[in-house]
């Protein structure tokens, strides 16, 4: 294998390493240093080669934020459908807006797992704790402690 390729196989094992090689903001020797696959000047010029290939371009999303306090896990024998306030179901626990202590921030709009993705990482660079998080058909919705509502819808918004 190829110290390119070597190189290529290593930024995929450490997605941080990816993005931030698409952001620009990359010191490509201690990068070099830190995959060590190989000799760090042909390492640096791979990882240069790569980010050259890969701009990072920000995605254009639209979306609406909003937030829902008083949400909670279902009961066991409960129906969590849309119609029936259910917000988010993962693993056989659906969160409902019930009275429960956490708060929900729900994206509508051109969202999807890589807009999820983003925001999750966003809330976790914000210290905010993630009960509970899924994407589908233009919906994204984080599940989060009562307290942490207002750091979550800034920190979507800031996503998005």
């Amino acid at each position: 294998m190829t110290v390119a390729a070597e190189t290529r196989e290593a930024v995929r094992d450490h997605p941080f390493l990816e993005t931030a090689l698409r952001a620009g903001v990359v010191n490509y020797t201690a990068a070099a240093r830190f995959l060590d696959v190989g000799e760090e000047e042909a390492v640096a010029a791979a990882l240069r080669r790569y980010a050259a290939d890969h701009d990072h371009t920000p995605p254009d999303r639209r979306a609406s934020v909003s937030m829902r306090s008083g949400v909670g896990p279902a009961g066991a024998d409960a129906d969590a459908d849309a119609g029936d306030g259910g917000l988010l179901s993962v693993g056989g626990t659906a969160f409902v807006a019930d009275g429960g202590d956490h708060t929900a921030v729900l994206a509508e709009g051109s969202v999807g797992a890589a807009a999820l993705a983003d925001v999750l990482g966003r809330l976790r660079t914000a210290g905010v704790g993630v009960e509970a998080a899924a994407a589908a058909d233009g919906t994204l919705a984080v599940v989060v402690g009562r307290r942490d509502g207002a750091d979550a819808v800034r920190a979507v918004e800031a996503a998005l």
